[in-house]
């Protein structure tokens, strides 16, 4: 298609959000993400939990799709008891961006998962995740930093050839891959930091938070592949 593809960006549903004199529920989301698209040569479009239902329409009308990042995925959704650390269930987001998830990859079109949405890009394929690792959130509301190395010869390899320091701030982590998941990138630690699907035609998850950072090299991947 002509002009800039259109990326739809999944968002939070929160109750009790402020601004001006309101204090009401709202779709929202962090503003690095749209921005980052933006920057990389993209259309944003905000996509707020909706029926699962819908999500192959919702899916037809984009050109790629970015699962953000948010709070923990709900552990019976990999068939795991709750931990004391895990967050609050989200259950109306977990249903909306596993089936945008389907639904990406069942229509080929290109997908990235951002921190939780890497994780769920896991679980979606069968994957399990680890509920609490330490190291990679020490400050509660702050990002930090740290190194992540690629495998040579992955998707990730070839729009980063090198290791970066990246943003990152979580407590959860890739456990056992889903079916035809392969490891892209890991941390110094042995954390898996990227995970990729060489079955389908585009389709990265990054453990990191590339909406804080200066780095457009793999969100120009997805615009690239969207194009």
């Amino acid at each position: 298609m002509a002009g800039r593809p259109l990326i739809g960006i999944s968002t939070y549903l929160e109750a009790g959000a402020r601004w001006g004199v309101w204090e009401l529920e709202a779709a929202l989301l962090p503003a690095g993400y749209p921005r980052l698209v933006q920057r990389s040569g993209g259309l944003a479009a905000m996509l707020p939990p909706d029926a699962p239902e819908h999500a192959a329409a919702t899916v037809a009308r984009l050109d790629g799709l970015v699962i953000a990042g948010g709070p923990d995925v709900e552990p019976v959704r990999y068939g795991a008891e709750r931990e004391p650390r895990t967050g609050p269930p989200a259950r109306e987001r977990d249903a909306w961006e596993l089936a945008l998830i389907d639904a990406a990859l069942a229509a080929g079109v290109p997908l990235l998962g951002i921190c939780r949405g890497m994780q769920l890009l896991n679980v979606a394929l069968g994957g399990t995740l680890v509920q609490h690792i330490e190291g990679h959130a020490e400050v509660v509301g702050v990002f930090g930093r740290h190194a992540v190395k690629p495998v040579p010869g992955t998707l990730y390899a070839g729009l980063v050839p090198e290791e970066t320091s990246v943003p990152t701030y979580h407590h959860q982590a890739v456990d056992r891959l889903g079916t035809g998941l392969l490891a892209s990138a890991y941390a110094a630690d042995g954390t898996v930091e990227a995970v990729e699907l060489p079955t389908a035609d585009w389709a990265l998850g990054v453990q990191w938070h590339p909406e804080m950072g200066a780095d457009l090299r793999v969100v120009r991947g997805l615009v690239t592949a969207a194009s």
